[in-house]
This record gives structure tokens, C-alpha cells and sequence, in this order.
């Protein structure tokens, strides 16, 4: 049997929460389309976003290591996924709309530029001047304007919902993109959710790499008393006579107790505010996802000990600095002479006359780690062919 669209969203009405977002009540697109046959307006947002050319860059975008550092060590495509994974989770527990946040969280980080959040210090410093940098804002531009896939519009033409959950992920007040969205209200829980998985995501799999990488030893992080708890965890359950099982089951039960409090405490928001609505989601004056406080102080001593131990780690710091000097450079060498990008970009400028500056900054953004560093070899080394 085929279930069609209609069907699909008879569904949604009948299973998910009242709270939870229908397909079919989309404030919908910026360009009209016909509706899909087979297919809800958010599985469709989701497909064209897997799809796009900025999904497949993550692969080789840096999460916390370089992308030469190693294979093992997480990606940004593969932070993405495992956040997009959490946020279906998260969803399914909660009677959320689950197309809506795994869309929402694949498409949280493709305005991320090369070299992880060094690149997108250094690239804000750039464009200070130009009205500066952020990745959020840069995912929302790159599925609005970037990605050139359809014949009458620039973009995916993603619906209002998704566009929201990009823009609104994270401290999004003081963007000026989100004057489009009611500034002034909260967006729907399937993206308040994915703050959360973004967090719950990297919190867990930066200790993974961490200790793999041997930048961290597990003792350095028996301080974090979320660790310290998954870890004595894992133990019970005779996983300490393989270090690497014991790290894999301690990083598991570092997500399985953030992800049972946050959903726990969602509920209680729920049942105390009386949550009926997106409506009501949306004008509850503070979001409605976040941890317990137990919980809450547990996971800021883990990111401060990270911080300290991981993050800023002299081999790190080396990368990031590296990264920075490769960006500025490359940032600078086309402020001076444009010519020296793409025809296709520098069209941009010449035919389309958008601002130089941005148009350098999307396309460094848009760059892999690898790309980034050949394409610095090019334009610096004299021994390197252009």
C-alpha cells in the first residue's frame, strides 16, 4: 500500500501531540509550488537539504580536529548527523513532529565555514566592517540564496518552519534575520529541541575524540560529574576491561542521561504551562527546552573542563591559529584582486553587483578544510601550480 500525502498528514493528526507541529498548518514557502504527491512538506525540506551541495561539503569541515588530523575523529557532516539523530529521538519520546527537527538539525551547520568555530571568529573579524559573520545567519543565507538548484528562485525554498529553526537555533536575539520570523516569540519545540541535541551531540562525542586523539586522558575528566556518573555507569555494567568499549559505553550513557532529563523536564514544562498549541509554544515567553537545573550545572561543568583541557589544548591551539592565518589570508588575497575566484563567483560581483565582501565570505565559508588549504597553497606557494 501507498501512502500519499494526504494520508501522511492524517496521520501526523492523529499520533502526534498537540503541541507538535502539522505539516499541513506550514506557514509554507517563499515561492509557491504545487504540493508534493507523496511526500509532506517537511520530509521534502529534509530531502532537498540532504541533497544540496553545502550538506555534502560538511563531510570535510572540521568539527573540533582538522580534517587531515585523522579519519576517526567526527566531521562536521557527521556532528550534523548524530545531532539530527538525537533530535529524531528527542521528537518520537515527546509526540514532536520528527521530519520537522531532523530537517531543522541537518540544516543547522551548512553556513559553517572550514576550521570549525576558529574559522568563523577570524571570518566575523573580517567582515566586522561589512556587517560581520555568523554561521547561523550563514546557513539561513545558504539554503535561501547560495544553493542554485531551481529555475525561477535562488535557494531550496525551504518552508517558513525550517527557515525559522535555523535562524532561531541558539541565542538568536540581535540577529537582524530574524525580523522575518516574529522576533519576539520562541519557534516551535521540534526546533527548540535541537539546541539542545546540538549540545547533547558535541558535550559526548568531543570526549570520544578527545581521549582517541590522547589530547585527553579519561582522569582528566573524572572533575566532570557527568562524566564521572556515565563513566562509574558504564563500569557497572562490565564494560571497564576494554578501554574502548568502556569509552564508547561512557560517551553512550553521557547522551542516554541528558537526552531522559531533557525530555523529562520538556514534560514538566508542558504539563505546567499548559501546553496545548504551537501557539502556545511559541508565546511562552522562554523556551520550553532545557535541561533540569541538577542537570543543567552538570553539563556547564563538563563544557568548562573541555574548555580547558581540550579546546584549548597547545596542539589545538596550533590548528586554530594555523586555520585563522590560512582564512585571513585567503580573505585578504581576494579583497585585492576578486579576479582571483571563480568566474562564477566573481560574477556575482561584476553582473549581479552584490557586496564584494560578501560574496568573498560566502565563498570561503562554503570552502572544505582541504579545499581551504590547497587553495592557500595556490594562491602562496610559488612551487605550487595554479
Amino acid at each position: 500500500m501507498i501512502r500519499n500525502r494526504q494520508q501522511l498528514e492524517e496521520l501526523e493528526e492523529r499520533v502526534l501531540a498537540p503541541y507538535a507541529m502539522r505539516s499541513r498548518l506550514s506557514r509554507g514557502r517563499r515561492y509557491a509550488e504545487p504540493e508534493h504527491p507523496l511526500r509532506t512538506f517537511f520530509q521534502r525540506d529534509r530531502d532537498r537539504i540532504i541533497h544540496s551541495a553545502a550538506f555534502r561539503r560538511l563531510e570535510y569541515k572540521t568539527q573540533v580536529f582538522v580534517n587531515h588530523e585523522g579519519d576517526y575523529y567526527r566531521t562536521r557532516l557527521t556532528h550534523t548527523l548524530e545531532t539530527a539523530q538525537i533530535s529524531r529521538s528527542i521528537a518520537r519520546m515527546l509526540g514532536l513532529n520528527e521530519d520537522l527537527a531532523e530537517a531543522i538539525a541537518l540544516a543547522h551547520d551548512l553556513g559553517h565555514p572550514p576550521f570549525g568555530h576558529a574559522g568563523e571568529r577570524v571570518l566575523n573579524q573580517l567582515m566586522k566592517e561589512y556587517g560581520g559573520f555568523d554561521h547561523n545567519a550563514q546557513s539561513l543565507r545558504t539554503v535561501d540564496w547560495i544553493e542554485v538548484r531551481y529555475p525561477n528562485f535562488r535557494g531550496l525554498n525551504l518552508s517558513y518552519e525550517v527557515r525559522e529553526g535555523i535562524i532561531k537555533h541558539s541565542d538568536f536575539r540581535g540577529r537582524p534575520e530574524v525580523a522575518e520570523f516574529d522576533p519576539d516569540s520562541y519557534p516551535c519545540l521540534e526546533a527548540q529541541i535541537v539546541d539542545l541535541a546540538d549540545e547533547i551531540a558535541y558535550s559526548a562525542h568531543d570526549v570520544d575524540d578527545g581521549i582517541k586523539s590522547q589530547l585527553l586522558a579519561s582522569d582528566d575528566l573524572w572533575d566532570s560529574p557527568l562524566y564521572a556518573m556515565a563513566a562509574r555507569a558504564a563500569e557497572r555494567d562490565g564494560s571497564s576491561k576494554d578501554p574502548g568499549v568502556r569509552r564508547y559505553r561512557t560517551v553512550t550513557r553521557m547522551i542516554d542521561a541528558m537526552v531522559t532529563d531533557l525530555v523529562n523536564t520538556i514534560n514538566e514544562e508542558i504539563t505546567a504551562g499548559a501546553i496545548e498549541s504551537v501557539e502556545d509554544v511559541r508565546k511562552a515567553g522562554r523556551p520550553l527546552a532545557h535541561f533540569s537545573p541538577a542537570m543543567a550545572e552538570m553539563v556547564q561543568r563538563h563544557k568548562q573542563l573541555m574548555m580547558e583541557r581540550l579546546y584549548l589544548h597547545f596542539r589545538v591551539r596550533r590548528m586554530t591559529e594555523k586555520a585563522a592565518r590560512v582564512i585571513t589570508q585567503l580573505f585578504e588575497a581576494y579583497m585585492a584582486e576578486p579576479a582571483q575566484m571563480p568566474p562564477h563567483i566573481l560574477a556575482r560581483i561584476e553582473q549581479d553587483g552584490e557586496p564584494k565582501a560578501r560574496v568573498i565570505a560566502d565563498y570561503i565559508a562554503g570552502m572544505t578544510d582541504r579545499f581551504a588549504l590547497e587553495e592557500h597553497r595556490k594562491l602562496f606557494d610559488p612551487h605550487v601550480r595554479v
